[in-house]
């Protein structure tokens, strides 16, 4: 890949000097190594877009119900049925069949760097437009994540089920939360793998939130990169 060659090139990571051990939570990523991954999106087939039509119709005319039915199903996981849903069970299986045909779809190519300061704190260092997760640094005398905004501090870990909307994986979370009279600032951060081991994922997500509500900043990066050597970048590679 030309572009991400170019990236390399254009790279200010330094590899110099003696690596230390990462930490167990960060070590889905080689310390030291650029590695090359991909800011993601997840595709579904357009075949589910009148299926998801009929459930949004079915949340307007029964806002409460829905809203209280929703709760009952994990974040990212489709809807569990119910025929105030809008879909017959024939229709809901059908959704389901789907959604089980989502793709990863890469956006932009990223280079990734995991390496530790002269302060012990951990760094991802991400190209482009990962580069909020640059932002980031791990204590691992807490476990927490520190950003300009404050402490992110350790969620429960990560075992996400094969309906969820990045697929069955597992990792590690760190969350910042913060509420005043001016408004709400969430800040999340997870780092995991696939459950096939295949492949890597970073997540981050920063919401800035009046207190009317109006929001002010959404940004959500999901990167992918593949574990082991083949994720790693090598000098003079395509």
């Amino acid at each position: 890949m030309k572009h991400l060659t170019t990236l390399f090139s254009i790279a200010v990571f330094s590899s110099a000097g003696a690596l230390a051990e990462a930490p167990a939570v960060l070590s889905v990523l080689p310390e030291g190594e650029m590695v090359k991954g991909a800011i993601t999106v997840v595709v579904p087939p357009p075949e589910l877009d009148k299926y998801v039509a009929k459930v949004e119709e079915a949340a307007r005319k029964n806002p409460e119900w829905f809203d209280e039915h929703s709760k009952k199903t994990p974040p990212g996981v489709p809807i569990a049925w119910d025929e105030r849903t809008g879909l017959t069970k024939e229709e809901y299986d059908s959704y389901l069949e789907l959604w089980s045909k989502r793709e990863y779809r890469a956006i932009e190519a990223v280079i990734l760097q995991l390496k530790q300061g002269a302060d012990k704190m951990w760094k991802i260092t991400a190209a482009g437009g990962a580069n909020p997760i640059s932002t980031l640094k791990y204590d691992p005398a807490k476990d927490v994540f520190v950003s300009p905004n404050g402490t992110l501090s350790r969620l429960e870990d990560i075992k996400a089920d094969k309906m969820s909307i990045l697929g069955e994986w597992t990792g590690s979370e760190w969350k910042y939360e913060e509420e005043n009279s001016l408004g709400k600032t969430k800040e999340n951060f997870a780092i995991g793998k696939t459950a096939d081991g295949k492949f890597g994922l970073l997540v981050y997500r920063m919401q800035e939130v009046t207190s009317q509500g109006t929001r002010l900043y959404d940004k959500s990066v999901v990167v992918r990169f593949p574990m082991g050597e083949a994720g790693i970048l090598k000098p003079g590679a395509p």
